[in-house]
């Protein structure tokens, strides 16, 4: 294809995408899925398009469309989550020195009448959460609070606070990505596959999720360990920690790889961070109510899981009842089992082992888990993207299947539909661990 019109049809489909981003954010709730299904599935194939077509990207070109996908989004209310309200919450108790790890927002509102204000109240009534005790760590809290300070009492101004401190942490994102596909000397189109990545776009920027500023630390840390300052390469990972509990499953990882095993500075640095992320929640023993909600999520919620969802249906069969309270700590054990047992197989002698390491355990964590928010999938294809395995990707886009549940008032997933969700992504799992393989032999 020649270039002029290789460059006129980039240009055609970031338009479109341009397009389909503030349908997405303004228009199409997320209780239609099939319109949302429609333009999620055109967002991918577009960035597919562009990977495919940039075959010497501008760079330049790449990072300010980005930019403007998430940009768009700027002022929207976030459509296809409804988090954002507790994180608001969150903010305006600190902002009134109170610990909002002490009460729930229903027993905060009734026992501080005089502190309490229409502003409050709202968040209050839109809350998804206003009977359980804040489950967001302290660097959480931090962010919402900047939020809370800036936005004086204004939903949208507090909103558009937390968006903008996300796409920072993105263009920190894109630019780490970069540098480190540059030293591992991988393929710098593989940063497209991120950088445009609908899913990435709408769940970090559009509803304001953190797993990106999560990728960011973690990105951080395996930057510090290509250039041997792994003191500061434990401090990021310990902050990643501290932004989500979830990277303390890599632990073990660090202890089987030498360069970070062996090495004081690097557990100093991360205990450091993990100390300054978690010490807060000692004040007023708040720690009690904070790991109190991390039980309550663990072993009530359920939605869109794999492995728990065939279980908890041979339970329904045998018992007779919903055996979640059995089954979460059970799959949680044969999680922690899978993780300890894949590290000490590999054994990572290279950082691109270890990177490699990390994508297996998130896999192994989030398909034996009973809640796979779609947001959670964000760290793991960050990090994929240093592999040849292309499951994560895969699920970026089958993970909007799961949306399907809000079509309903009661949010009742459709096995058929989830169905489709995990044979896509077992299906590139096995193709990265079988059939590829057994192709490249074949061709030698």
């Amino acid at each position: 294809m020649k270039r002029p019109v290789r460059r006129a049809l980039i240009l055609l489909v970031f338009l479109l995408m341009t397009a389909g981003f503030i349908f997405l954010g303004y228009f199409i709730p997320r209780e239609n899925f099939w319109q949302t299904f429609l333009v999620f599935t055109l967002l991918f194939a577009g960035m597919i398009v562009i990977s495919f077509l940039s075959i010497k990207p501008k760079w330049g070109w790449i990072f300010v469309a980005g930019m403007l996908f998430r940009y768009a989004l700027l002022p929207s209310i976030p459509n296809w989550s409804d988090d954002y309200p507790r994180f608001l919450w969150d903010g305006e108790l600190v902002k009134l020195n109170q610990n909002p790890y002490l009460e729930t927002p229903e027993q905060w509102l009734q026992s501080h009448p005089g502190s309490s204000n229409d502003y409050l109240v709202n968040l209050y009534e839109e809350m998804n959460s206003p009977k359980y005790f804040s489950v967001y760590p302290p660097l959480n809290q931090i962010i919402f609070y900047v939020a809370a300070w800036g936005g004086n009492l204004n939903q949208g101004s507090g909103i558009v606070i937390i968006r903008i401190v996300l796409i920072l942490g993105e263009i920190g994102v894109f630019f780490l990505l970069f540098k480190l596909f540059d030293h591992f000397e991988f393929p710098a189109n593989r940063l497209i596959l991120y950088w445009l990545n609908p899913l990435v776009i709408m769940e970090i920027t559009g509803n304001l999720h953190f797993e990106g500023l999560v990728l960011l630390l973690l990105l951080a840390s395996l930057y510090g360990l290509s250039k041997n300052r792994v003191g500061l390469s434990g401090g990021f990972w310990g902050l990643s920690i501290g932004m989500k509990l979830l990277p303390l499953m890599l632990v073990p990882t660090f202890f089987s790889f030498a360069k970070t095993g062996r090495s004081n500075l690097f557990w100093i640095g991360s205990g450091i961070a993990v100390i300054a992320g978690f010490i807060w929640l000692l004040i007023d023993n708040s720690w009690v109510h904070f790991f109190q909600s991390l039980k309550l999520y663990q072993g009530k919620f359920e939605f869109n899981a794999s492995i728990y969802s065939l279980l908890r249906e041979i339970g329904f069969w045998v018992k007779g009842y919903n055996i979640i309270g059995e089954l979460t700590p059970i799959l949680s054990g044969v999680a922690l089992i899978g993780i300890l047992y894949v590290t000490w197989k590999k054994k990572p002698q290279n950082l691109l082992q270890l990177v490699d390491l990390w994508v297996l355990i998130y896999l192994i964590y989030l398909v034996l888990q009973p809640v796979v928010h779609p947001w959670y999938l964000i760290p793991a294809f960050g990090l994929s993207l240093f592999t040849d395995k292309k499951a994560f990707l895969i699920w970026t886009f089958a993970v909007i299947f799961s949306y399907q549940a809000y079509g309903n008032s009661d949010y009742q997933e459709n096995p058929l539909v989830l169905a489709v969700e995990y044979a896509l992504l077992f299906g590139a799992i096995y193709w990265d661990n079988y059939l590829s393989k057994y192709k490249s032999v074949t061709t030698t």
